[in-house]
């Protein structure tokens, strides 16, 4: 990269709506837990730039494709973005970073904080360039402890913060939810944390640095369900929430398939009961009494519950559940999604034309705002598509740096 260009934050073309309009991130996330995060802030109207690599994130490489590097989890996850390929490496590259960073309101990374202090785009360099800047660093522990400056992935943390540990007590066997769990659930924290620090910046024009760690987010995610007894100090008996815990949880069998349902109140299970014609369970069954009873023998619920179910099919289950107010669903296969009567009505999915990939699947942004609604402005992009944009004169040029090491 010459070091004549002029760089310049483009003006983010089109009508934008959603309730960042006007917000800059210069986004230097990878993988999962960032991309995400920075999309929803792209959804909700903010111009995002996506600082990438000569290699780009790894995400493009993880098929199927209709061409390299454009990949479903890379596009469900980058839309509402511009790619801008920089050697952050390079005195150049870095120079046209400092210099985005001048005027952007955001800067959202999770490189790993020892990585961009050795490449000077650390919070206290960049201050420099920018007081007002809003710094998020997503790592994958937080500062000060033995495992600060770790990466980590999704599948580590589900280990870390006891969600695996949580299958092992439910059935001897230690395992990963089959989502990307951990890093959904932190970049909405992530998300969260920007709108917060936005808020903050436009009460009193501060910018300020935020460490948002993944370990510490899911552990009190996790505990929020299962701290149980030690809520209290002494403890007041085991760790867990029984219910959630049950190997007879469910979903159960119907006589034709499966049947999520929750019954959970006295309310539902006085209806439940008199709806199978035992009317009488719960004054005659100490087990049955209350709620608190009915947790602790919380086995045994949903044995009762899964010998009940086989006796009608899943259409007549939902249609009786929901005369008597018990909230019960079908069990969804990740095609039924698509095919969703609830989904379809809403309008969640879209065909859109990508300039590049055709025709693609679009789920739109669930929250709806009244006043300031989100949009879908562009797809994701392909890598560096944007370098024209933003670095003059226009060229990508040979950029063969490899990324530093992410915190997820």
């Amino acid at each position: 990269m010459p070091e004549t260009y002029n760089v310049t934050w483009a003006d983010q073309p089109g009508p934008v709506t959603g309730p960042l309009r006007g917000v800059r991130v210069l986004d230097l996330t990878t993988v999962v837990m960032g991309p995400f995060a920075t999309q929803i802030l792209g959804d909700l109207g903010a111009d995002v730039v996506k600082i990438e690599t000569a290699g780009g994130d790894s995400t493009r490489g993880i098929g199927p494709f209709k061409n390299p590097g454009m990949g479903p989890l890379y596009l469900w996850a980058n839309r509402n973005k511009r790619s801008l390929v920089l050697d952050l490496k390079s005195p150049e590259g870095k120079a046209a970073a400092i210099k985005l960073a001048e005027s952007a309101d955001v800067l959202v990374s999770n490189v790993r904080p020892q990585g961009l202090a050795r490449l000077g785009l650390d919070y206290e360099s960049l201050r420099q360039a920018n007081p007002k800047i809003i710094y998020c660093s997503a790592v994958g522990y937080g500062a000060g402890g033995p495992q600060a400056g770790k990466a980590v992935y999704d599948d580590l943390m589900q280990a870390a913060a006891g969600v695996s540990g949580l299958f092992q007590q439910v059935d001897g066997t230690p395992r990963y939810a089959p989502a990307n769990f951990c890093d959904r659930i932190v970049g909405l924290y992530v998300v969260n944390s920007i709108t917060a620090a936005l808020y903050h910046k436009a009460m009193t024009g501060e910018g300020q640095a935020i460490e948002v760690p993944m370990f510490e987010t899911m552990s009190q995610f996790i505990l929020s369900d299962h701290a149980g007894g030690k809520a209290f100090e002494p403890r007041l008996g085991e760790m867990g929430y029984k219910r959630l815990l049950s190997r007879t949880r469910g979903p159960y069998p119907t006589k034709d398939g499966f049947l999520a349902i929750v019954v959970y109140t006295n309310k539902h299970w006085e209806a439940f009961t008199q709806l199978i014609g035992m009317p009488d369970l719960l004054s005659t069954d100490e087990r049955f009494a209350n709620m608190t009873i009915r947790n602790l023998n919380s086995e045994l619920m949903g044995s009762f519950l899964s010998e009940q179910l086989q006796a009608r099919t899943t259409a007549e289950w939902l249609v009786e559940l929901d005369k008597i107010d018990i909230p019960a669903c079908p069990v969804n296969s990740l095609e039924d999604l698509f095919e969703d009567p609830h989904l379809k009505a809403v309008g969640f999915f879209s065909e859109m034309e990508h300039p590049t990939e055709g025709t693609l699947n679009v789920a739109r942004f669930p929250v709806k705002y009244s006043a300031s609604p989100a949009s879908i402005r562009r797809l994701a992009p392909n890598l560096g598509e944007h370098n024209q944009e933003f670095l003059q004169p226009a060229t990508a040029g040979d950029l063969p740096s490899a990324p530093e090491e992410a915190a997820e």
